[in-house]
């Protein structure tokens, strides 16, 4: 999934250097370590503190762009902490907010903060942007300005629309190729999870607890196939399907995500005295798509077609918080015929800074790289049809996001087998109706982590569901950091089983729609995915 101005998103995995590259569902043997990882070394820590994080310190650590060539090129990875304060310490507590291509600086303090005080005062909450991403160096920028708006419409409906749609993707894959031609075949989860025990390494501890959510459950899952033996403790929030990497993942979350905006469009519908779009979820879901015709023939402000209107409206699908911002730009363009709160709802949620354009160029690599794309087109334009037929909203905005993979240059590497039976017990968190990441995915994560719990939020459809609002979830949560604990059930699906929050309201002021945390966390997940 993306991360946009203020959103979230993504998933992705591999096997690169010494690692031995397993077939989806086989059973593999340990992958062989590289001759080492980065020696422990001091990192020296500096403050860079926040308003919001005042006791927030950053460092960097060279790492090698080759993991099974320790003494070649070194590449940087930027870090932060927030330092343990009680007597008790538990070790680094490693956060990852997902993408690929999100940046986890700031996460740290938001989770440092965001825990009960006398969890998070054990723990070195510790954050980083991987390899490729933000204040890491070199950081990828394939080709900026790759989503300036006004893009080609999404709906290849006739043959020079899917060509001009075609042309982007190989020019944004051919340009990657051209400036990271020697970055590329190292940008992929397995180099991320050596990355992670080069930092465990520089920490100077034997073993580490990590907590990630979206795709940095599928680089913890990896980091703990790879290196069983240093897990101290494992969160994985927003669990990635680990046998869906990574075409097959994009096709079960157009599906997913449609019935979330379905849900979006019911909520209208239940909000009429609001918006005035009509009490008819359908009736509601026909002016949607109504406007987005209209949009491809006559973009918004000369900036929001039918494209750019559905970068605008998926993170809704993210997270709910959004969806009265949303509503209202969508009941003012349609009875009011003012375009103004679209304009500014694609600004705040649908369109790429430089950091976006970074966030993609990773996503892509990683994404490309991890695991093997249909390069015969006709296949993508096959499945992308027959989905479209079910689930319209977002097939083929999502099939272009993804088709600079039919055309790129690195060599593609089979996923990892992540089944493991040598772990500590790992806690891990899945909402029922999360679109980004399927409820299916951490049912089976769930499966192939032996000792594992899950706990359940029923009826949540947001992503990423810790420490964004919900009391009973985080309970759990506190007491895992805290002492281990990982509830057990009686050999169901779930270990244990919260209710979701309500829906939000519609705005009565700009404070009213959802959480600060909810919100705050949403717009540091990682990008798309």
């Amino acid at each position: 999934m993306r991360q946009r101005a203020a959103v979230l998103c993504g998933a992705a995995v591999i096997a690169a250097g010494t690692v031995t590259a397993v077939p989806a569902g086989a059973t593999a043997p340990r992958p062989a370590r590289p001759a080492t990882a980065a020696p422990a070394t001091d990192l020296h820590w500096k403050k860079c503190a926040t308003e919001d994080y005042p006791t927030l310190q950053c460092a960097s650590l060279k790492v090698p762009l080759d993991h099974a060539r320790p003494h070649g090129r070194q590449i940087t990875l930027a870090l932060s902490r927030v330092p343990h304060t009680a007597r008790t310490y538990q070790g680094p507590l490693l956060v990852n907010p997902g993408g690929p291509g999100g940046s986890g600086l700031t996460l740290a303090g938001f989770v440092a903060s965001s825990l009960p005080a006398k969890v998070a005062a054990q723990y070195d909450v510790v954050g980083f942007d991987p390899r490729g991403v933000g204040r890491s160096s070199p950081a990828l920028d394939c080709l900026p300005g790759h989503f300036d708006p006004v893009r080609p419409d999404s709906l290849p409906d006739t043959p020079d629309v899917e060509r001009a749609n075609l042309t982007r993707a190989k020019s944004f894959a051919d340009a990657c190729g051209d400036k990271y031609a020697d970055v590329l075949p190292y940008i992929d989860t397995v180099s991320a999870a050596r990355d992670v025990d080069a930092i465990r390494a520089a920490l100077g501890t034997e073993k580490l607890n990590y907590f990630g959510y979206s795709y940095g459950t599928y680089l913890g899952a990896v980091y703990a196939r790879l290196y069983p033996d240093r897990v101290r403790r494992l969160v994985l929030d927003s669990v990635v399907g680990p046998g869906d990497v990574w075409y097959d993942a994009n096709l079960e979350q157009d599906l997913a995500f449609n019935d979330r905006h379905r849900a979006f469009l019911a909520w209208i519908a239940g909000h009429d005295a609001a918006y005035g779009l009509g009490t008819d979820p359908e009736r509601v879901e026909t002016a949607w798509y109504a406007m987005r015709a209209a949009l491809a023939e006559k973009p918004a402000g000369g900036k929001v077609g039918a494209s750019e209107l559905e970068d605008t409206y998926m993170p809704g699908g993210y997270y709910n918080g959004y969806w009265p911002y949303l509503a209202e730009a969508f009941a003012a363009y349609v009875n009011d015929e003012d375009s103004g709160p679209l304009v500014e709802a694609y600004e705040n949620f649908g369109a790429l800074d430089a950091s976006g354009d970074n966030g993609y160029s990773v996503y892509t690599a990683v994404e490309c790289r991890d695991a093997s794309w249909p390069r015969d087109w006709d296949e993508w334009r096959d499945d992308s049809w027959d989905l479209y037929g079910k689930a319209p909203f977002m097939v083929w905005n999502n099939a272009w996001y993804n088709a600079p993979c039919a055309f790129w240059s690195a060599e593609s590497r089979q996923p990892v087998d992540v089944a493991n039976d040598e772990l500590p017990p790992a806690l891990l968190f899945q909402a029922t109706g999360d679109a980004a990441t399927p409820y299916e995915g951490g049912v089976a994560a769930h499966r192939l982590l032996r000792g594992s719990g899950l706990v359940v939020e029923e009826g949540g459809g947001n992503h990423g569901i810790t420490l964004s609002g919900n009391d009973c979830l985080d309970r759990h949560l506190a007491a895992y950091l805290a002492d281990g604990t990982v509830p057990h059930g009686d050999g169901g699906e779930a270990d244990a089983v919260c209710p979701a929050l309500p829906d939000p309201k519609p705005l009565e002021s700009k404070a009213a729609s959802t959480s600060s945390r909810g919100s705050t966390l949403h717009g540091l997940l990682g990008f798309r995915g």
